[in-house]
């Protein structure tokens, strides 16, 4: 009767290795920032990513940018993503994913944060085969919702140095002189695509291309709301504090290997903790037929 229970006891399972993460984040343990930036295009992304950046020592991985600076160094992923460019056709998923996990590999900082990428169900299940190969899955998504008529306000006062890709706005970050950029002297520009018509379009198309990647990151997404960067900073800092236990400035960059080690010495505790309470359950159950017999 005994062996028959015994049998019927579930074993716990210990493998969490495939999930997009190794553990649960507590207080007492420090965990690196592996940030996804989602948010509507002039939702303060890159005002929210300067920020992150100082205060928890993140490397902003913006995939614009890492298109815009391979295209001009003619790394063998520019010269392949320029032709794209070129013939004004969007840039293949494989192409971005081989400048993400380049920089990944040569990145030297354990703590990043990507924007920009993933935008569809599809690039966002490869992004995650690519990050458990560099055994650096994501642990936090973070999704800005800022009211339409704010971000239209935001996009009609914005400015652009075309050739960096710096962006001014009049409202909150305007230019040390109107229509310079502060860096080299050069005129700056209105995107053409800045306009009341084409912003209606692309919520819309944003809208459509959130709701299924926020599904598939239900687990470690937070949809964070506000009116202006001032409000929702402190919301992703509570949220990285809460779930990471880092708080702005404690951060050390350790290196991949200690921290690769510093997950497998987890998962080994894990283990031991659930044999331990399977040990357990055995013992109880073994001893129920002795407890039986003393009291008949």
């Amino acid at each position: 009767m005994a062996l028959s229970r015994l049998r019927s006891l579930p074993i716990p399972t210990v493998n969490r290795l495939s999930a997009r993460y190794f553990h649960d984040c507590s207080v007492s343990d420090t965990h690196p920032v592996r940030l996804l930036l989602l948010g509507s295009p002039g939702s303060g992304k890159g005002t929210q990513s300067n920020r992150l950046k100082a205060n928890f020592g993140v490397t902003h991985l913006s995939s614009g940018d890492l298109l815009r600076r391979n295209i001009n160094q003619k790394t063998p992923a520019g010269l392949k993503a320029g032709e794209y460019v070129a013939n004004g056709q969007l840039v293949p998923d494989e192409v971005m994913l081989s400048l993400i996990d380049t920089e990944l590999e040569h990145l030297g900082n354990p703590n990043w944060l990507l924007d920009g990428f993933p935008r569809s169900l599809l690039q966002a299940k490869t992004l995650d085969t690519m990050l458990q190969r560099l055994n650096q899955p994501l642990n936090l998504v973070i999704n800005l919702e800022v009211p339409e008529e704010v971000i239209l306000e935001r996009i009609m006062d914005r400015w652009v140095h075309v050739p960096s890709g710096r962006v001014y706005n009049l409202s909150y970050n305007p230019p040390r002189t109107p229509g310079i950029d502060d860096i080299t002297g050069e005129p700056l520009s209105k995107r053409p695509d800045d306009t009341p018509e084409v912003f209606r379009v692309r919520m819309q198309q944003y809208k459509t291309m959130a709701a299924p990647l926020l599904d598939h990151y239900s687990d470690i997404a937070k949809t964070i709301s506000g009116r202006t960067s001032d409000e929702i900073y402190p919301q992703i800092e509570r949220e990285i504090v809460n779930r990471l236990g880092v708080v702005p400035g404690s951060l050390r960059v350790r290196s991949t290997s200690s921290m690769a080690a510093a997950a497998v010495s987890r998962h080994k505790r894990d283990q031991q903790r659930k044999l331990s309470i399977h040990q357990q359950q055995q013992h109880q159950v073994e001893r129920e037929p002795l407890a039986a017999t003393y009291s008949q």
